[in-house]
């Protein structure tokens, strides 16, 4: 037998992590690595945080998970706290013009290079072939327009458009953000016509971007609101946020999770809002994304042979490299060479995530490192 006891759909690099301290990965060889990776922006409190450890075994050793045929004061918990830190009134996700006498209101319009996830639904709504090559024949009900091009987006508009479905900042498509005019000219457009605003930010919210959801920074609210990543700080977590007229589809039988909402899960949701919550963590968050970025910037010119530009918000950042430089071989070179972890995206990006936690000597060891990195890196040949 040839194949893996452990299915081989994932490309593995050579690091093995057994442990985690703070902002660093320790590898089986006791290795260390500065993980400016986390877990792809979901380590947000970074490794073995205290607090959050705390409060996850103290679960653990009263209730782990019950059914969802039961009350849960801890859900109702959290969905709170939640609801009063966003714009949302309740947590879930609907078909919202059906019942509200518009059946025919089924297309979604999303965006170029857009990643929502591999369910059969989420691949359907990229245009990206190395997401959806292999799963055809796909649902039907989305059309697809360039990202940040407001009126490629409004002309795709009929009589069956039911809403827009967007990263408020696009994470694995090449951390590119949502322009203002574009962000505010979808909200413009779904108010003119009765259109949900569907916000993926299972990457860039939970204080990523320096605000908890990436939305504040346009001014605007969604209708619909998806999260992960970040929420349970590698608990597997997510929640759909919405308004109270966006969930007026939500009924008993219009949705279900087996594993959904148990106290397990809760309580880390809990834990990291705790932490995320307290006065001054996003303030810091800001801080530190501003100096990696400032730093960035400072260094890039000394390698203008290699590097082009800078993207994102906060601490969601990417650099473009210059052809013929590959950005899936530069983080190779970057892990494997000079013990710094980041993730390749689309557009010859690499995207540079750190835990929200890190401070100043964080930032300046991540410098040292990626310019080591570019001093050391042969360009690959011109094809």
């Amino acid at each position: 037998m040839s194949i893996t006891p452990l299915m081989p759909v994932y490309p593995r690099c050579g690091v093995r992590p057994v442990r985690g301290e703070g902002c660093y990965l320790i590898g089986e060889r006791g290795e260390r690595y500065l993980d400016f990776a986390a877990g792809i922006a979901v380590n947000a409190l970074g490794h073995s945080h205290p607090d959050f450890i705390k409060k996850v075994q103290d679960q653990v050793a009263t209730l782990m998970h019950v059914s969802n045929l039961y009350g849960s004061p801890q859900g109702e918990a959290l969905a709170a706290r939640i609801v009063e830190a966003s714009f949302a009134d309740t947590l879930f996700f609907t078909n919202y013009h059906y019942v509200n006498g518009n059946p025919q209101r089924t297309k979604i319009i999303t965006f170029h290079n857009a990643f929502h996830g591999r369910t059969m639904g989420a691949i359907s709504a990229t245009n990206q072939a190395k997401m959806r090559d292999g799963f055809e024949p796909l649902l039907p009900g989305f059309a697809y327009a360039p990202f940040n091009d407001l009126d490629a987006a409004l002309a795709l508009i009929d009589d069956t458009t039911a809403g827009f479905m967007v990263e408020t900042v696009q994470g694995e498509g090449g951390m590119t953000a949502g322009k203002a005019e574009f962000i505010q000219g979808l909200r413009k457009a779904c108010d003119e016509h009765g259109l949900l605003l569907i916000l993926d930010e299972i990457q860039c919210g939970y204080g990523r971007t320096g605000k908890m959801w990436a939305y504040e920074h346009y001014g605007i609210t969604p209708d619909i609101m998806t999260v992960a990543k970040g929420i349970g700080n590698g608990f597997p977590l997510g929640a759909c946020l919405a308004t109270e007229e966006a969930a007026k589809g939500m009924v008993f039988g219009t949705h279900g999770s087996t594993y959904g909402g148990n106290p397990l899960a809760m309580a880390a949701g809990m834990a990291v809002l705790d932490v995320m919550l307290e006065p001054g963590f996003l303030d810091h968050v800001t801080a530190m994304g501003e100096r990696l970025r400032a730093a960035f910037e400072q260094m890039i010119p000394n390698h203008d042979h290699l590097f082009d530009e800078i993207r994102g918000k906060g601490l969601m950042l990417g650099i473009k490299l210059k052809e013929p430089a590959v950005a899936r071989d530069f983080v190779a070179h970057l892990r494997d060479h000079h013990g710094l972890l980041t993730v390749a995206a689309g557009e010859n990006v690499f995207r540079v995530l750190p835990p929200l936690i890190i401070d100043e000597s964080h930032v300046a060891e991540a410098v040292e490192k990626l310019s080591a990195g570019a001093r050391s890196y042969t360009m690959p040949e011109a094809a």
